[in-house]
């Protein structure tokens, strides 16, 4: 099968044939029909983050279950599947407890290698390796979805819309009436603010430096617009009269996680949803933090189980509460991959979407 493989953290993908083997107990086989090109893949990529190499990078897939191994449960062949960055084993503490997307000990990974290269073993992010035209994933790793779904707006529910989405509404648990800043307009940043919609904030400011992505904003649900520089700050304050309720960081930079815990009011929500670099740090003004009592969150993965979540998403998507198809910049083919992963960089996409 076709695969894009990161040979060398820093260099292009490269497409090439790849084997795949499996699925074996507890796992499925899947035909990938569109897959996401999310940023964090690119900071991997980029070395931002740690990676093994050789890589199939990718996560937010979506296909037809083609083959599935012994002893997996409520999924068929044929079925429309979402694979989601956040598997579980379901026997861990924070499973126990409902958090399953902080599992411990997660069930796919570098230590169950599926992919091979001219025989040698190709790590698949997160044991799943979405910018394949198959992927063999884990049982956990993957949530059925409705009919009806396309499978291109399915592969982005699995990242952008569960991250978004879930901050603003069970990572920050955005209450009616409230008032929101955003910081960072791009895939993820447009479903925080549609959550946030959801939600029924009154008041949605987006930041952001590209002025297209502040116009996609207001139709995702912004009620107001800025755009980012050093003046960002006071603005977002002024329009809210004083601070914002809530202030969701959606870039991983130190810089704008600062100016978001500006932003909020007395008693007000700061929440980390982009990705940073492991050894990012950040110097911040403790007695304002404890004064004013505000809270500081990290949301991984919309801080939300996502076998429960993805099809009370995809409800409301088919009542036509939360857009998806809106989501889409342009579909390519895997061989357009190093060229979506360019206009991303240069903030011309909303998001780009690899369709087999």
């Amino acid at each position: 099968m076709k695969a894009a493989v990161l040979h060398e953290v820093g260099q292009p993908f490269v497409v090439e044939d790849v084997d795949l083997d499996g699925p074996r107990e507890g796992e499925l086989r899947v035909r990938v029909q569109a897959s996401g090109l999310c940023h964090s893949d690119l900071h991997l990529a980029q070395g931002d983050n740690p990676v093994v190499v050789p890589a199939i990078l990718g996560h937010e897939a979506a296909g037809v279950v083609e083959a599935v191994g012994e002893g997996v449960e409520g999924i068929a062949v044929g079925d429309l599947v979402s694979t989601s960055f956040s598997s579980f084993c379901g026997h861990c503490a924070q499973c126990q407890t409902g958090h399953n997307h902080r599992c411990d000990t997660k069930p796919a990974g570098i230590t169950r290698p599926r992919v091979s290269l001219r025989g040698e073993p190709v790590y698949a992010l997160a044991g799943i390796g979405g910018f394949a035209e198959e992927v063999v994933v884990h049982r956990n790793s993957v949530v059925k979805l409705p009919e009806g779904i396309p499978a291109e707006c399915a592969a982005l529910m699995g990242c952008a819309v569960l991250t978004g989405a879930g901050a603003a509404l069970n990572g920050a648990k955005v209450r009616p009436g409230s008032s929101v800043a955003v910081i960072g307009c791009g895939g993820v940043g447009l479903n925080v603010i549609q959550g946030a919609r959801i939600a029924g904030a009154a008041q949605i400011i987006a930041v952001d430096t590209v002025p297209a992505k502040l116009d996609a904003a207001r139709q995702f649900g912004a009620t107001d617009v800025v755009l980012a520089g050093p003046d960002a700050v006071g603005e977002v304050r002024e329009l809210s009269s004083g601070g914002v309720d809530y202030g969701f960081e959606v870039i991983g930079l130190p810089a704008t996680l600062l100016q978001a815990y500006h932003m909020v009011r007395k008693g007000g929500t700061v929440a980390l949803v982009g990705m940073p670099r492991n050894d990012a740090m950040m110097d911040l003004p403790i007695a304002k933090l404890m004064f004013n009592e505000i809270r500081m969150i990290g949301s991984f993965m919309g801080s939300s189980p996502f076998q429960v979540f993805l099809p009370q998403l995809a409800r409301l998507y088919l009542d036509g509460k939360l857009l998806l198809d809106e989501l889409i910049s342009d579909r390519i083919g895997l061989d357009g991959i190093n060229e979506g992963y360019a206009r991303l960089v240069a903030g011309e996409t909303r998001r780009n979407v690899v369709v087999f």
